[in-house]
């Protein structure tokens, strides 16, 4: 939990006018100064939680006392993505903010739902949504309905308490040491196990002790072949033993990268069998028309049906796009503003990622 602050609601107007009163002719000019993105002042102006410490420094550039317009809040980082309809530069954990990749997501599950387990390979270019998806696998299928949007899918095992998810970032740099990811896997099974933790005793532990269906999602492996030594050959070919032999069809592993695992473990010089136990890869692509217009509607706040129509021409339907624009509309919306300087803001902000389309 972290402390954070924001503008009370009798002040907001206040806060907002004093804007152009201390010699800033837009938001991104204040940004600019205070050195934040604009999304921060965009949320401190409109009343919502940031950092206490970026709230006291907006307050001085604004001349505003800010013990005095400022209402405190204790929020998790969970909360904070929850009250965020369109989320960006961030995986997406909590799968009500999760949407489309339905043809994805069933045939994954139609690999985890029956005896034995399969594995999996998700591929796409940074951004397209491989990182959110491995949470949504992760998270979906136990998550309260009430926490849910209205008619979201859940049931896509017919007994998810008896799986556990164990997740592998493998951007995470304690990952490279290979006893610290082994004691990390055997956390997320449930297996406690004193002493040392080296691959030897990892295989006899989890090969006798394992009960439960096992997946093991791993994000970025790419990092993983080509900058952690620890993990070679004889550690990639233990776990692919794990999971075809030792484990009775219990374990599998869905790992998410740039590219095929076949074409990464050859591009990295790694020669090891493990890569050759994915039967099924999906390639992370658009949305549907229809996935991209239920993410649209999800706003508090609605679309006209000629702002609709801009947002999915220029996204493509790809959803990263999609989140910029319809966060940019929304923004626009909340301040009251009539004219169309959002899609000129929509566009800056995407123009880096026009490789996605």
């Amino acid at each position: 939990m972290g402390r954070s602050l924001k503008v009370s609601q009798e002040y907001i107007s206040r806060v907002k006018s004093s804007l152009q009163r201390n010699g800033y002719p837009s938001q991104q000019a204040l940004a600019d100064d205070a050195g934040f993105s604009l999304s921060t002042v965009k949320n401190f102006l409109n009343g919502k939680p940031i950092d206490h410490l970026n709230f006291i420094e907006l307050c001085e550039k604004l001349g505003l006392d800010w013990q005095e317009i400022s209402k405190t809040e204790l929020i998790s980082d969970d909360i904070s993505l929850e009250n965020s309809p369109f989320i960006t530069g961030t995986p997406i954990t909590h799968p009500r903010y999760f949407f489309g990749r339905e043809k994805e997501v069933k045939r994954l599950f139609n690999l985890l739902k029956r005896h034995p387990l399969q594995n999996a390979a998700i591929i796409g270019k940074r951004r397209s949504g491989k990182t959110s998806l491995l949470h949504y696998l992760k998270t979906i299928t136990t998550t309260p309905v009430n926490l849910l949007r209205p008619a979201q899918k859940s049931d896509w095992l017919r007994y998810p308490e008896h799986y556990q998810w164990v997740f592998v970032d493998f951007q995470d740099s304690r990952m490279a040491s290979q006893e610290y990811l082994l004691r990390h896997i055997l956390e997320g099974l449930e297996i406690s196990l004193s002493g040392d933790c080296n691959l030897d005793r990892f295989m006899d532990i989890v090969s006798s002790k394992l009960n439960t269906f096992s997946i093991i999602l791993m994000d970025e492996i790419g990092t993983a072949l080509d900058r952690y030594s620890q993990l070679d050959d004889d550690f990639w070919s233990s776990l692919r033993s794990l999971g075809t032999n030792q484990t009775r069809g219990k374990l599998a592993f869905i790992l998410a990268a740039h590219e095929s695992p076949i074409e990464l473990s050859k591009n990295t010089g790694h020669d090891s069998p493990f890569f050759n136990i994915f039967g099924y890869t999906t390639v992370l692509g658009a949305l549907t028309e229809t996935e991209a217009l239920e993410l649209i509607n999800s706003s508090p706040i609605s679309f006209a049906q000629e702002d609709i129509e801009w947002i999915l021409e220029r996204s493509q339907c790809h959803p990263f796009l999609l989140q910029i624009l319809c966060r940019e509309k929304l923004w626009s919306l909340e301040d009251g503003e009539i004219a169309e300087d959002w899609k000129e803001e929509g566009l800056r902000e995407i123009n880096p990622y026009l490789y996605l389309l």
